[in-house]
Formats: structure tokens, sequence, C-alpha cells
């Protein structure tokens, strides 16, 4: 996309508020960005140690190895996709151009519900760190959802800015928290439990005599982030190359982070106390082994980051729902003041503020209705952060699966099977792979949010996932009957506008009344564009 430097540059039939900004990020900032969403030390501190504890076994280091190849052959696909389209509705656009228009407006529905779960979430346990150091450090008692929603506030003003300078504080909070992590990983290495550097944990014994499906579960969760890459896609300066080198970047570094910093955990502990030590401590454990190898102070400042790896990703999620906000906005799946950008900066205002009152909402109706035992403050963490966190994580793994099928078909349609064919091996590989884990999720649901077997919550929170499924193919359908011409510009963006005042050119030059094409005619005529 050329860059946008004035009125006339824009590449986009409907003008500069209906476009994103281009060349704004290149690949470090856009590699900056997608990793926050991972939030690293959020993961060794918090789903590393109940992964542990809850599968029961030392292999979690194997594990992230597992899925980080899974991964890799899904994005394999993926990243050829990108190639071919720029949208910033990403997922949702890539599933429409494969299999639909219809099923892309199913997924937008579905991609919205997840980023927007996985970003409130988080507020949830980043309210309750907050209120637990101020307590500790400062003395000051405050109730978890007053730092939540100043977070609220101070997130949905950040993602008002230009995405470049969001890119830099996210940039700053990821390198810090992750020296950090590193520091800790060498310290472990170099003197671990017991004088023994064990490599046991990528012993492919080691993930027997547990649930390894559970952990499987929870260790998918972790790499949530780095699928975000195209949504940025219309605004880095070369999207054919830049989204494509990310996200490989973002998934190597993921598994082999994770990895390796799992079996630090391993090595602080030593592999056969590190089940126990997990299900002792919980998420106190890395806090716990760095303040005993490399002193208190290593461990406050450990603490800190940890909450600000957590703003980080809360800016990280918020960015991408304000874009797949924008995207629908613009192509009729959302009312169309939701596609338009701020004049100033370029970035998707409506989308933004759309997210901080969702997040808003969400937040107020836990603090007033979430009523823990007393004694129990880490209730805001058990349901706000671990409900939504899971039900978000449902929803991507399901998208996930379905861009794989999307790939395999956009290519078949158009010739290209033969080209292309060890790209659609690897698609369908992992795309069978992520079904399976998708199915794994819903049926040890109770395990992953902490219910019992027979309660509601195991049916009414995957439910929401499936709420925004029938809504979305519901408005699909409808759009399909009564708009064609909006349904035929699914996961279209800007080429939909580009198309449209080229259609509006030809009709100019014969002399034909613009609107005067029959809607059939118009839903051929993309599929034929297509």
């Amino acid at each position: 996309m050329p860059s946008q430097t004035s009125e006339t540059a824009i590449s986009t039939y409907k003008g500069q508020d209906r476009a994103l900004r281009a060349d704004r990020l290149g690949t470090p900032g856009l590699l900056l960005s997608v990793l926050a969403a991972s939030a690293p030390l959020m993961v060794v501190a918090g789903v590393m140690p109940t992964a542990f504890a809850a599968m029961g076994v030392v292999g979690q280091p194997l594990l992230f190895l597992i899925l980080g190849a899974v991964l890799a052959l899904f994005s394999v696909g993926y990243a050829e996709m990108s190639r071919h389209v720029h949208n910033a509705g990403a997922f949702y656009a890539y599933i429409a151009r494969g299999l639909g228009p219809t099923a892309g407006a199913a997924a937008s529905y579905v991609a919205l519900a997840s980023y927007s779960a996985l970003q409130v979430g988080i507020y949830g346990m980043f309210g309750f760190e907050v209120s637990g150091m101020l307590d500790t450090y400062l003395h000051v008692s405050i109730d978890w959802w007053v730092p939540a929603l100043l977070a609220v506030a101070l997130v949905g003003a950040l993602a008002w800015l230009k995405i470049d300078l969001n890119a830099k504080v996210l940039g700053v909070l990821l390198v810090l928290e992750v020296v950090m992590v590193v520091a800790f990983d060498g310290a472990a290495v170099a003197k671990p439990a017991a004088d023994v550097l064990s490599l046991h944990a990528f012993n492919p014994h080691s993930l027997s005599g547990g649930s390894v499906g559970i952990a499987l579960c929870f260790c998918i969760a972790a790499f949530t982030g780095f699928e975000q890459a195209p949504v940025y896609a219309e605004e880095t300066s070369r999207p054919h190359v830049v989204v494509k080198r990310v996200m490989f970047l973002a998934v190597g570094f993921v598994a082999l982070f994770f990895a390796l910093s799992s079996w630090a955990l391993t090595l602080a502990t030593g592999p056969g106390d590190i089940i126990d030590s997990a299900q002792k401590q919980g998420p106190g454990l890395l806090f716990a082994l760095a303040d005993k190898n490399l002193g208190g102070t290593f461990a406050d400042v450990l603490h800190v980051l940890f909450v600000t790896g957590m703003f980080a990703a809360l800016l990280s999620f918020h960015n991408v729902v304000a874009r797949y906000v924008f995207a629908m906005g613009r192509e009729g799946l959302l009312p169309a003041g939701f596609g338009r950008t701020s004049s100033a900066s370029g970035a998707p205002a409506g989308g933004s503020l759309l997210q901080t009152v969702i997040s808003v909402v969400v937040v107020a109706a836990f603090a007033l209705t979430d009523h823990w035992p007393s004694g129990d403050p880490t209730a805001p963490v058990m349901h706000l952060f671990t409900w939504m966190g899971n039900v978000g994580a449902l929803g991507v793994i399901l998208l996930m699966a379905a861009a794989s099928l999307a790939v395999i078909v956009f290519f078949v349609r158009r010739g290209a099977a033969g080209a292309q064919l060890w790209r659609l091996l690897a698609a369908g590989a992992a795309g069978i792979a992520l079904l399976g884990i998708a199915a794994y999720t819903v049926k040890q649901f109770h395990v992953l949010v902490g219910a019992g077997p027979d309660d509601a919550l195991n049916w009414v929170l995957p439910g929401i996932i499936v709420l925004a499924l029938v809504a979305g193919l519901g408005y699909g359908l409808v759009l399909r009957a009564r708009k064609p011409e909006v349904h035929a510009r699914i996961g279209l963006g800007n080429e939909a506008f580009q198309l449209e005042r080229t259609a509006l050119a030809e009709r100019g030059a014969r002399g034909t009344v613009p609107g005067s094409r029959r809607p059939e005619e118009r839903e051929s005529g993309r599929a034929a564009e297509l």
C-alpha cells in the first residue's frame, strides 16, 4: 500500500477516514506489538505453574516445542494468505475469501468476542496484582476494580495515539520483562537445584503419567498473539513481506522462550519437585524462586514488571479489537461509524471507544456481582481472568482451525493447489490438530475454569462463542438476502472501494446510471473479481 501522505494518496475510494495509515510499522514495531500480547512474564509466572500443577508431569518444556511446531505448520498457509489479503479483519477476511462472505461474517463476530474476552479478562488479574502491591509496599488498601478501571481509561487513551507510538510503549515494556525472565533463566541454569543440570523435561517420557491434554489447553493459550500480525497489514510498510516474517519470528521466539523458561523452573526446583512446588505455591512460584536465587530486590522488580507486562498485553489486545471493529464497520458488519479513523492519529477511534465501553461494563459487572467468600481475594483472578481468558482462547483456536481450511479452499479455487501443495498440506495438518485441541478444551472446560463437572459454567462460557457464531452467521444471511452488495464486500476491505471506484468509472464511460446494476450482478461480479 502506498504511503498515505495526502488526501489524494489515500488508496481508498471512501477517503482518508475510512483507511488506516500505511507505513507506520516495520518489522521491529510489528514484532514487538505482536509479542506484547503473549505477555511473557504473565505466562511464566501464571500459566506455567498452573499447567505444572494441573498436568502433573514434568514435560511442559517439550509441550511448548510441540505446540510451536503445530503453530509453525499453521503459519505456513496463514502467512502465504497474508501476501494475498491485506485487511485489518485478518481472520474473518481470510475466512471470507476462502469460505465465502457468510462464513466471514460469522468469523468476524467470533473474533470480536474472542479477542474482547481475552483483553477484558486480563483486567481481573491486573487489578488484583496492583491492589496487592499497593497493600504490600504502600499499605494502601483498595478494591481490585479501582486499578482495573484506571487501566481501562489509560489503555483507551493510548489506543487513540499513532500505532507507531503504541509500538514503542509496548516495545519498552516487553524488552524489560524479557530481560528479567532471561536473567532468572540464566541463574537457574547456572545454579540448578542439587547442582544437577537435568534435561529430563525434554524427554518424551516426561509427558507420561499425567493429564497432558489439560496442559495442552493451558499452554496453547500462551501462544495467543502471534496470529495478530495480519491485523496490522494495512499499517505496515511492506505487508506482503513484513507480516509473513513477523509471524514466523513470533512463533519461533514464543516456542523457544517458553520452552527454556519452563525448563528453568524445573531446574530451579529440581525436576522431581516442580509439580509439588507448583501445586503449593501456584503463581507465587516464580517470585519465590527469584527471591531465593537472585535476592528480594530482583523479585520486587520482577513483580512490578509482571504488572507492566500485563498492561502491555491489555494495550496490545485492545489495539487488535479496535481494528477488528474498524474493519467490520467499514464492511457493513457493524454500524458505519465504527469504520472510521481519527483524523489526527489515524487510529480506529470508534473501535477503540467501543472496546473501552465493553471493558468498563464487564469490569463493573464483576465488581458488583462477584461476591467472593470472606477471606478469598483471588476471585477476580479465578473468575474474570480465568473465565474470559479460556473463552477467548477457545474462540481463537477455532478461528485458526477455520482459517486453515479457508487457506486450502482459497488456493484450490484459484487453481494454485499444485504450486501451493506443501503449504496446503501444512495447513490441513495444523487444522486437524487445532480442531482436536479445541474439542479437548471443550471437554475439559470445567478443569480450565475451576468448575464442577456438572456446573452450568461448562456450557454457558463456551456458549459465548457459539452465540457469537450464530449471531454472525445470521447477520451474514440477512445481508445476503437484503443487501447483497454489502454481503459481497465482506473480506475485501479497501479493495472493495477500489472495485467500486473502477465500476463507477466504467459505468460513467458507458453512460450507465450508477447503481443500476442488479444486486445479483454485483455479487457474481465479486466472485469473478476474486
